[in-house]
């Protein structure tokens, strides 16, 4: 095993390394929680205009005692996984773990394999009754749960099996590049990570998908003959459209399209299908097809490639760098360690950069509504629809413009309605978005 003995930590002072880090932690909490306050006060007990009329009596306060509940809920997570982390951290829990893996004697990689592992396991066990409550009590109480306790643990087990069959061989190939590559090492993680990302793409409509859900062809009739019109009209090539059950765990609506080539796939929830007319169908579709249509999905795969690669070149940086294992009050230098540590101080820059992918994720939602209302002629149907489902998903309809861009991958649905009415009324002239 690659070792390098770094000088005894003393934990009465702190590596600026570690400054730096818990600046962040503790910087991005109160960012959150202040995003979470203006976003709450940002609520109005008057029903905006565009939805008067689409609301049962006590539906609306409904929707905002649920964000109010869900909010605090997040609250007492965060604040639990902080005291957790914090307690971990200073309590000697790295170094402490990172003493027991040496002492088991095993190959540089396999104890990496380990102590990530044991770390991960951990994270998901302290994770778990927060999920079952969230599940089981906050949705419940609300009326989207659909989920039984069998579903609920085959789903645990079955992404715990994922986990181990997809991300061990990912993660033994980036330890064993660090551990014996050398410089060539980010480039050669970088090239690995990358071919993971495009065959998930491929495997996972076909592989993945269907060991959760099941997915049956849209039958017959006037909604598939619809979109089947449809995507002549636009000369999209169209393989099937499939139905997943959504219902099985929740009642809340949705629609998406995933994978590349013969593999790709539209997918409508059952739900989805219950709920709405056929034009209202058929424009959530032509949105999908929309984010085809304008590279949306190639350009945002091609942008987390990038960031990959950037990630670890800066990862090729730091991996080995002692004041990163002095400011965890780690002994000595190892790659999996490194790994871990780095992830903590990479993450105010992945912050950044994932607020410029929302941000580019909202651009990308109001070309897909462009797309559809300027190639169907639905506009008035999406508009419904867009309606339709956030009434029912109970979702915010005011939400701060901080929480948002720190938060929001669609923009908000009055956005939404306010760009698509213009296209209405001037379908010719593309929407100022």
């Amino acid at each position: 095993m690659r070792k390098l003995a770094l000088p005894q930590p003393n934990r009465a002072s702190m590596h600026p390394i570690g400054l730096i880090i818990l600046i962040f932690i503790v910087l991005d909490a109160i960012i959150g929680l202040v995003a979470d306050i203006l976003n709450l006060r940002s609520m109005k007990t008057r029903l905006p205009e565009a939805f008067q009329g689409w609301y049962a009596p006590g539906k609306y306060a409904q929707a905002q005692l649920y964000l109010r509940t869900n909010t605090r809920f997040s609250w007492m997570v965060g604040v639990f996984n902080l005291l957790i982390l914090l307690m971990f951290w200073f309590g000697g829990g790295f170094a402490w773990m990172d003493r027991w893996v040496r002492a088991m004697d095993l190959h540089a990689i396999f104890s990496g394999i380990l102590y990530i592992g044991i770390l991960l396991a951990l994270k998901a066990l302290l994770a778990f009754p927060f999920n079952i409550y969230g599940t089981f009590v906050i949705e419940e109480r609300f009326g989207f749960n659909q989920t039984t306790w069998r579903t609920y643990l085959q789903d645990r087990i079955k992404g715990l099996m994922l986990a181990v069959v997809l991300g061990v061989p990912l993660l033994t190939a980036i330890l064993a590049f660090f551990q014996y590559a050398g410089d060539n090492a980010w480039w050669y993680c970088w090239m690995a990570v990358t071919a993971y990302m495009l065959i998930v793409q491929f495997v996972a409509p076909t592989w993945i998908m269907p060991l959760f859900n099941r997915f049956d062809p849209l039958p017959e009739g006037e909604l598939r003959q619809a979109i089947v019109d449809y995507a002549r009209r636009i000369d999209f090539k169209l393989n099937d459209i499939f139905v997943m059950d959504g219902s099985k765990r929740s009642s809340k609506s949705n629609a998406f399209f995933t994978g590349f080539g013969r593999n790709r796939r539209i997918v409508l929830f059952d739900t989805l299908i219950d709920r709405h007319s056929v034009d209202e169908l058929l424009a959530v579709l032509a949105h999908e097809m929309g984010h085809y249509r304008e590279k949306h999905i190639i350009k945002s795969l091609g942008i987390g490639i990038v960031q990959s690669g950037v990630m670890f070149y800066i990862l090729s940086v730091f991996i080995s760098y002692a004041g990163l294992f002095e400011a965890f009050y780690v002994e000595d230098v190892s790659i999996y360690a490194g790994l871990v540590f780095f992830g903590m101080l990479y993450a105010p820059l992945d912050s950044l950069m994932g607020l410029v992918l929302l941000a580019m994720s909202r651009r990308h939602e109001y070309a897909a509504d462009r797309f559809a209302v300027q190639t169907s002629g639905k506009g008035e149907a999406m508009i419904a629809a867009l309606k339709k489902l956030s009434v029912h998903n109970l979702s915010n309809l005011q939400p701060h413009p901080l929480y948002v861009s720190l938060n929001y991958s669609h923009p908000p649905v009055l956005k939404r309605i306010e760009a698509i009415e213009k296209l209405v009324s001037s379908p010719d002239t593309p929407a100022k978005l």
